[in-house]
């Protein structure tokens, strides 16, 4: 594809995303820019099915309530499949739905090329430090000066 036809295909997923009544899509799109649901599909991606604890051991710096939370949002988007043993005490397992695991393929790709490029995106966040440094003194310098009115 050339520089035209990907702005072109662009514009149409975005006006398939714009056109969205019930908002669907875009609900399900926050996914792939949430921490914790991609942390749970590459989890149980590469896991397959674990319990509830089990997920949380994986995935560093997660709560409890963030994770059930998380859990339940993908479960309702059809991402994540729960199984409910039924027994006492009480035991269910957590395991990628085929659509779970297109996303994970999907984001492959992404993740690849984040990582591929973290240099430039570190030099990128240097020169833009260095270039608004003096703007950054400014202001600090002025909220001191105004603040020494108050």
């Amino acid at each position: 594809m050339n520089r035209d036809e990907i702005l072109q295909y662009s514009q149409t997923v975005c006006d398939g995303l714009r056109d969205d009544d019930d908002g669907v899509r875009r609900e399900v799109l926050a996914h792939a820019g949430s921490r914790w649901s991609l942390g749970v599909v590459h989890t149980l991606g590469v896991y397959g099915r674990l319990r509830h604890a089990e997920i949380g051991r994986r995935m560093h710096g997660v709560t409890q309530r963030m994770l059930t939370r998380t859990l339940r949002q993908l479960e309702r988007d059809g991402l994540v499949l729960r199984h409910d043993f039924e027994e006492v005490p009480p035991r269910v397992e957590y395991e990628l739905s085929d659509t779970g695991m297109e996303l994970l393929v999907r984001m492959v790709p992404l993740w690849t090329w984040i990582v591929e490029n973290a240099d430039r995106f570190r030099e990128a966040r240097q020169d833009f430090d260095e270039q608004h440094r003096d703007e950054k003194s400014e202001a600090v310098a002025d909220l001191a000066h105004n603040g020494s009115r108050l």
